[in-house]
């Protein structure tokens, strides 16, 4: 039996533009509409404004909105996933696609959780590519004040941390690349503690219904469909590290077949292409995209 998975990119995937395309369609306008009386502002304006979609506190929920309606549309054909991951931001689209909570509820959670991620500052991250994976580890493990992040794949990971403890990692690792990301804080990691313990207050008020399909959340990259389990995995994802190489490795144990990324861009498919060469992989990150589908099955 082939299966899908549907998966979500989150920050540093966003495009100026993006989305733009679908204020023609009337479904999607109702839900631009109730994200503006929500964040008091106009998604479709901030993803034509460079400087506001590239800040943690409007990337977010534009993301969030933009690839939540790509999700109601691809439902309008008929289309559903077997199993649904999200990469750190993007697992809040999961779990909408999941039909763990509704749309103006999981915009909520995403709305508190930019503004207390926007306003975290100090830290640093660092993504570091090719580079010797043992030799991370440990310069990681003896240095305080530094966590992996991101792990995205075999070649490709992100550190977090303080300045002084990201920069030392770098220099004892000696990476063939690295690049430090545009970020506030050190996102993903212990020093996210307080912004962690203020968001549980909403998230606790809001409910999580069982999944109507899998989630491979980011802490935790096993199959699960659990309201109470995918709420406290979410509530652990804020400090915690995004395991995107290990979600990757589970797609094949579950099956899947074929997957579509989900929003702007084709990072989460390129880092699968990598790892799994043999599955089919699709990107929907537009109007077109998704009337380009139509004419291939038709075909």
């Amino acid at each position: 039996m082939t299966k899908t998975a549907w998966v979500f990119p989150g920050q540093g995937s966003q495009a100026i533009g993006m989305g733009i395309d679908l204020l023609d369609l009337s479904a999607a306008k109702i839900k631009f509409k109730q994200a503006e009386e929500i964040l008091g502002w106009s998604i479709s304006e901030i993803c034509q404004a460079e400087e506001k979609l590239s800040r943690t506190l409007y990337t977010q929920p534009c993301l969030y909105v933009v690839e939540s309606i790509l999700v109601d549309l691809m439902r309008q054909q008929g289309r559903q996933p077997d199993l649904v991951a999200g990469h750190s931001l993007g697992e809040y689209v999961a779990l909408y696609a999941a039909g763990v909570f509704d749309f103006e509820s999981g915009l909520r959670l995403v709305k508190q959780r930019a503004e207390l991620m926007d306003q975290v500052t100090g830290g640093m991250m660092i993504a570091v590519m090719r580079f010797d994976r043992e030799k991370l580890e440990n310069a990681i493990a003896q240095t305080p004040d530094v966590v992996l992040a991101n792990d995205n794949s075999d070649g490709q990971v992100v550190i977090s941390g303080t300045p002084e403890a990201t920069q030392s990692v770098i220099d004892q690792v000696k990476p063939k690349r690295h690049l430090t990301l545009n970020v506030s804080g050190a996102f993903h990691s212990p020093f996210m503690a307080t912004a962690a313990a203020e968001y549980e207050n909403l998230l606790a008020s809001v409910p999580f219904a069982d999944a109507q399909v899998p989630v491979l959340s980011n802490v935790e990259p096993l199959p699960a469909v659990k309201g109470d389990v995918l709420k406290e995995q979410i509530k652990r994802q804020m400090t915690g590290s995004v395991r995107w190489r290990e979600i990757c490795q589970q797609l094949p144990v579950e099956n899947i077949s074929n997957v579509v990324e989900i929003g702007p861009g084709k990072v989460l498919t390129g880092l699968i292409k990598r790892s799994h060469p043999d599955i089919n992989l699709e990107n929907v990150s537009n109007a077109a995209d998704l009337q380009l589908a139509i004419s291939y099955a038709a075909n």
